[in-house]
């Protein structure tokens, strides 16, 4: 257990010298083992490109151990691509295939934990972000991360190394050397130490000075933001674009739904290119129910960031109002709690609605003067998802304010945000914007905008052998036993003699009056013409 009375953790480690000793001693050990059981590594032979990813971050030569980084052979450039701006090492699908990898010296078992284990790429989920290796690897900024530190303990009073981990969803390994610094630097002082060898650390005189220094810039102190080139690299690999849903995904996703053939041949195509479609038919129809399901074609899970670094404004992206996360699972089927930078959120993929109460103040970046963190809009929460502007043209502001605003996004593909600071930034707009409205289009908005959204489809009313479907469907769901002839009887009664239209919304609607009726007067919950009657009476009185 460590003392906390030491100045420093080292006093209580092994010296690097010591601990190299004790590597290469391990190493030896293990390669005697695997020469003597056959394995290609040990005798020399080259081993299959995705065998093992270098793990980072560990003293292996004089230079590593003065604090001079060294590139891993994950980070080695291709000379094709020297020259480029360099990225943190990345798990990616098909469309974004890493370079080949040198294969690095040490032990393969210990590089493996650089990868996340039990993913491999697909269509669900098609892209994984690595965990970090260390600050100049990723290119986090120490800075930031330090401020974050600092505003934690300032506003927890003490806190564990590894709790001080967890917050900002870093390694531990990556973290220990600023506390160590913050303790030779008298800006914290050990209160206690704890079983895991670890410290209870407190902010000293000098070190609440400082804590409250960077709280006069920011208050956050939550995840460590990832780069905004991050962001907009992950939303390149996870694009809606790039997934191409084909009609059996269609049929899976709209699997609760009773959608015509026909209507389900003119979605397929609108929903495939992922660019935007006009849904517009008499209410009731379901135009909402279909918006809300059409995200599930183009696979369940994304990933996106906490928050967003940009140049030291903060931008909160995950939002768990708008965003259902979902914990990763390993090959076995079991959670997986590791492997994967903590920085970011396995989410479902986003469907997000804006009925009448979307503003214009909702398209832009919200900034908190007193906490000075900065909200992500709507449509960058919406990012390989989909969003949709439920009852269009009812909105607080006028049709023409929202048209001027993403007339060009939905043409480029990209937007432009300003920060609070002044500062403005080009992020993907990268989802399928669904107008639902009751309305016609061609009523609404101009013909420039028309052609901008590319698909218009109207939610028709359903035939009568439809309507009668439904009837049968939600029977099953309210649990009222169906009855042919009391539905039969409703159509001839109170929809032909009238030419009422049929409506998709209204056998649910109708077999919730019945079923309520039954349930005031305590009669036995079924179908009768009497109590057809008396929905009809209350349903249709102003209609």
């Amino acid at each position: 257990m460590p003392n906390p009375q030491q100045g420093s953790t080292s006093a209580n480690r092994p010296s690097p010298s010591a601990s190299d000793a004790v590597d290469s001693q391990l190493d030896a050990l293990i390669n005697r083992i695997q020469s003597l059981s056959g394995d290609p590594s040990a005798k020399g032979e080259k081993s299959p490109p995705d065998s093992v990813v270098p793990r980072t971050g560990q003293p292996s030569s004089a230079a590593n151990r003065t604090g001079v980084p060294q590139p891993s052979a994950a980070s080695v450039q291709n000379p094709a691509t020297a020259g480029q701006a360099s990225q943190p090492p990345l798990a990616s699908g098909p469309s974004a295939q890493p370079p080949a990898q040198s294969r690095p010296s040490g032990n393969p078992a210990r590089a493996r934990q650089s990868i996340p284990i039990g993913y491999q790429p697909n269509r669900d989920e098609p892209w994984r972000p690595l965990e970090p290796t260390d600050i100049q690897t990723n290119r986090i900024s120490e800075t930031l991360l330090e401020a974050i530190m600092f505003r934690y303990i300032l506003n927890t009073g003490e806190a564990e190394g590894r709790r001080i981990a967890e917050q900002v969803q870093l390694p531990f390994r990556m973290i220990e050397p600023i506390l160590e610094r913050f303790k030779k630097d008298q800006q914290v002082a050990y209160k206690s130490s704890t079983a895991t060898n670890d410290y209870v650390y407190v902010l000293t005189e000098s070190g609440r000075a400082i804590a409250r220094n960077h709280l006069n810039d920011s208050t956050y102190y939550g995840s460590c933001p990832v780069r905004l080139n991050e962001y907009i690299d992950s939303i390149k690999r996870q694009s809606i674009e790039g997934q191409f849903p084909k009609r059996k995904d269609l049929l899976k996703a709209f699997s609760d739904l009773l959608i015509n053939p026909k209507m389900l041949e003119r979605l397929g195509p609108a929903v495939a290119s992922g660019r935007g479609m006009f849904l517009f038919g008499f209410p009731g129809n379901g135009k909402t129910s279909i918006a809300e399901r059409v995200t599930g074609a183009f696979g369940k899970y994304i990933w996106i960031p906490r928050s967003v670094d940009i140049d030291g404004d903060i931008l909160r992206v995950y939002d768990p109002m708008n965003h259902v996360a979902a914990m990763p699972e390993s090959s076995t089927g079991l959670l997986d709690a590791g492997g994967f930078d903590k920085r970011w959120v396995r989410i479902e993929r986003p469907t997000i609605i804006a009925g009448g109460e979307l503003t214009m103040e909702m398209l832009e970046v919200l900034n908190n003067p007193t906490s000075n963190i900065s909200e992500a809009p709507l449509q960058m929460k919406s990012n390989c998802g989909t969003l949709v502007i439920d009852d269009f043209g009812r909105q607080k502001m006028s049709v023409d304010q929202l048209l001027n605003r993403w007339i060009i996004p939905l043409e480029k593909r990209y937007d432009f945000l300003n920060m609070a600071s002044g500062k403005k930034i080009q992020v993907p707009f990268d989802q399928l914007v669904i107008f639902s409205t009751n309305l016609e289009p061609k009523d609404l908005v101009d013909d420039a905008f028309l052609r901008r959204i590319p698909y218009k489809i109207e939610v028709e009313n359903p035939p009568e052998s439809d309507f009668r479907k439904l009837f049968e469907i939600m029977c099953r769901v309210t649990k009222i036993p169906y009855n042919a002839d009391a539905v039969d009887y409703l159509i001839k009664t109170h929809y032909l003699p009238v030419n009422r239209p049929f409506r998709n919304c209204q056998p649910r609607d109708l077999l919730l009056q019945v079923r309520n009726y039954c349930l005031y007067n305590d009669l036995e919950v079924q179908l009768k013409n009497e109590y057809f009657d008396f929905a009809c009476d209350n349903y249709f009185s102003v209609m």
